[in-house]
């Protein structure tokens, strides 16, 4: 049974908004965020990433940097950039990418979930990369950026956040990559006052009746009634705040597991509206082979085609960062799972996985597996790709053009271009326990951070 509950918000204030909702930390490098927070000194990212307050030989992970992020915060709470809404709600939170749109509700899920595995992950973290967020969650003593959660699409709550987007939005503006982004709060108002009891966790009016019409109540049951919730995007976010969590249970005697940081700041997304794009790789060297004798290694295990490549004439084709941007694709485009393309030496291959490379397990089954097992570790020596700097991850949202343009400068010998694993894969790996291989995912658009803070 999940526990998925309203919050106490801290959130921008009006048209300030669109100034510091900013991209998630992890998705720049130090200097490209430096950059966002020069050209806009109210982007999140100052916050989120605080070394852009410092010099460059300031080491990220200082003691200073931390404070700082603490210190920004309360700054903006004080100027008004920032205010803490003074009840505790829901809120809906719609982004629309190139006409496509999905809604997710705002939310606190719960650490004890989390340990106990009702709120599944399918992903491995890294302990250097937990420790930054940890001193982060912990120091600015909130957290910052929402985890991304997926759930399997109920009824009752797309007829709820049917009946929200009809409202007037607290937010309403559109990001620089093109992406809409709309906020609305779950408002009781026309049903009551009737909200969820933090020390109980049953629904109440302030009387102490449960108003059964009450949207907030609504919500609360619908999730509660959910046997598993699960981790799209932002698994290192997610492990970290469950760790702050657990050590300020530990630090603290006489806890009702009501605390805030029982509990860490999340949008729940149902499974349908999700879009899942490729996670292509690009490996820097052939391992010894010259491109002919790879190219025969490669016809040993896939069934390879030729592909020409074509003009895809007003396609619009996602560009970076989900522009829109019209450009000359491979005809090669992977369009089913077990076909995947492969560009060498300016030429794209279609490789088709043979019937004796599949197999029905949820892991070794993907198609990322199986382009690691039979190609990348035995011919490429691609031993663990989380740690092989030979191996290069670019995100779909980039499109076949970058692969090409790595491979072309000489950055790359050989890329391959996936299809993209479905949101049904991702829960079976889960449900069974299992993970996947690194860069499995790329998950578009983007949440924002700066939108909702949850203070602990």
């Amino acid at each position: 049974m999940a526990e998925i509950r309203p919050f106490r918000c801290i959130r921008p204030a009006g048209e300030a908004a669109s100034k510091v909702a900013a991209l998630p930390y992890d998705v720049y490098s130090r200097q490209e965020a430096k950059k966002e927070v020069e050209k806009n000194p109210m982007s999140f990212l100052a916050v989120d990433r605080a070394e852009t307050q410092f010099s460059d030989d300031v080491d990220l992970h200082e003691p200073k940097v931390y404070e700082k992020a603490r210190e920004l915060l309360e700054k903006w709470q004080e100027e008004g950039i920032l205010y803490e809404d003074p009840a505790e709600c829901y809120y809906l939170y719609e982004l629309t990418m190139n006409g496509r749109s999905q809604a997710g509700i705002v939310a606190c899920a719960s650490v004890d979930d989390y340990v106990n595995g009702v709120i599944k992950k399918h992903e491995n973290t890294r302990e250097d990369k937990e420790q930054d967020r940890i001193c982060h969650v912990d120091v600015t003593g909130a957290h910052t950026g929402p985890i991304f959660l997926a759930y399997r699409s109920d009824q009752e709550l797309n007829q709820i956040i049917d009946e929200v987007r009809s409202q007037e939005t607290l937010y309403d503006f559109t990001a620089e990559d093109g992406v809409r982004h709309r906020v609305w709060k779950v408002d009781d108002e026309k049903a009551g006052k009737a909200g969820v009891d933090t020390e109980t966790g049953t629904e109440t009016e302030q009387a102490g009746e449960v108003r059964e019409d009450n949207r907030t109540s609504r919500i609360y049951k619908r999730f509660k009634a959910m046997e598993a919730i699960y981790i799209a995007d932002g698994h290192h976010r997610a492990a970290s705040a469950v760790k702050v969590g657990l050590k300020r249970r530990d630090e603290r005697s006489g806890c009702t597991g009501q605390e805030p940081f029982n509990f860490f700041l999340s949008v729940l997304f149902p499974d349908d509206q999700l879009l899942i794009m490729p996670y292509n790789r690009v490996v820097k060297d052939l391992n010894g082979w010259s491109a002919e004798a790879f190219l025969e290694k490669v016809k040993d295990r896939f069934i390879v085609k030729e592909c020409v490549k074509a003009e895809r004439n007003g396609a619009n084709l996602v560009g970076d960062r989900g522009t829109g941007d019209k450009k000359n694709e491979s005809a090669c485009q992977p369009k089913e799972r077990h076909h995947m393309g492969m560009y060498l030496k300016g030429q794209w291959y279609e490789l088709k996985v043979k019937q004796e490379s599949i197999v029905k397990d949820p892991v070794k089954g993907l198609d990322v597996s199986i382009l690691q097992d039979i190609l990348l570790e035995p011919v490429l020596g691609i031993q663990d790709p989380r740690t092989d700097e030979r191996i290069q991850f670019v995100g779909g949202i980039r499109g076949l053009s970058e692969l090409e343009r790595l491979v072309d400068e000489g950055k790359g010998a050989v890329a391959f271009a996936m299809y993209p694993t479905s949101v049904q894969e991702l829960f079976s790996v889960a449900d069974a326990g299992l993970l996947m291989p690194p860069k499995s995912t790329w998950f578009e658009p983007k949440l924002r951070s700066g939108l909702f803070i949850h203070k602990l």
